[in-house]
């Protein structure tokens, strides 16, 4: 797991225990968008709260999921500067279009993480459920579907939708940014850092045993490119995410 993942995590759940154990902490750092100016620290603080075990554990798992691979993408700092930004524009939509509704919750963040990962990775396969094969930016397209329907009164009450739309939003901004800022080239290059390929060591020793499911198949595809034409074939991003699975002892000093 990646560095500023581990730490989201850590931090939310204790977050949570710390919800069930004094109950006055929520009261104070949850989102009341109408009360903003007055309690702007709820712009960030609000995506550490949780409503129930259901609501962080699918957010979490949502991070688990598609977080180290884009923190691997993007480099640490970037990651953590993604993940915030996408948060507090989910929370300033609800500002301007729910007023009168409060909000707590990470699903704002960690659907920027999401539309990162499909910017990345479009055509990625996942599996809703484990069964259902989807591609990611089409699983994006209909997340933000099923959200504006939401906020114009169809399905499920009490869901922050206007701030799912923003977490989207603010990934994209973000990402759009970074392009800009640096031109696409650049920014791809200072993204994936690169790896040199003494660095990848003893690539025949990536145990794909330890591996997480959603990474996987993109070692397997790379191990295979590698099998067929050579470390001189990787790209940089294709060096730098196997790097992530090169065991230590067998990563040479660049």
């Amino acid at each position: 797991m990646t560095p500023w993942v581990l730490r989201i995590l850590i931090a939310t759940v204790l977050m949570f225990f710390v919800q069930q154990t004094a109950s006055g902490v929520t009261p104070l750092l949850y989102l009341v968008p109408a009360q903003v100016l007055t309690r702007p620290w709820t712009l960030v603080t609000y995506m550490f709260l949780h409503a129930g075990l259901g609501h962080i554990f699918w957010n979490m798992l949502g991070l688990y999921f598609f977080g180290p691979r884009v923190e691997s993408r993007m480099g640490s700092q970037r990651f953590i500067t993604l993940y915030f930004v996408s948060g507090i524009v989910g929370a300033l939509f609800s500002v301007v279009l729910a007023p009168r509704f409060a909000v707590l919750g990470a699903s704002g963040a960690v659907l920027g993480v999401l539309m990162a990962f499909a910017r990345f990775w479009p055509r990625e396969r996942l599996y809703i459920w484990g069964v259902l094969p989807i591609e990611a930016r089409w699983l994006v397209i209909i997340y933000a579907a099923i959200d504006i329907l939401g906020f114009n009164g169809f399905g499920r009450l009490g869901i922050a939708n206007v701030a799912h739309l923003g977490g989207f939003a603010g990934a994209l901004l973000y990402l759009l940014f970074l392009e800009r800022r640096q031109g696409a080239r650049r920014f791809k290059q200072v993204a994936t850092p690169r790896v040199a390929e003494s660095a990848l060591g003893n690539w025949r020793n990536v145990d794909r045993g330890s591996i997480h499911s959603v990474n996987r198949e993109e070692v397997d595809r790379i191990l295979d490119k590698i099998s067929a034409s050579g470390l001189a074939s990787l790209t940089p991003q294709e060096r730098q995410f196997l790097s992530n699975f090169v065991p230590p002892d067998d990563r040479k000093p660049v």
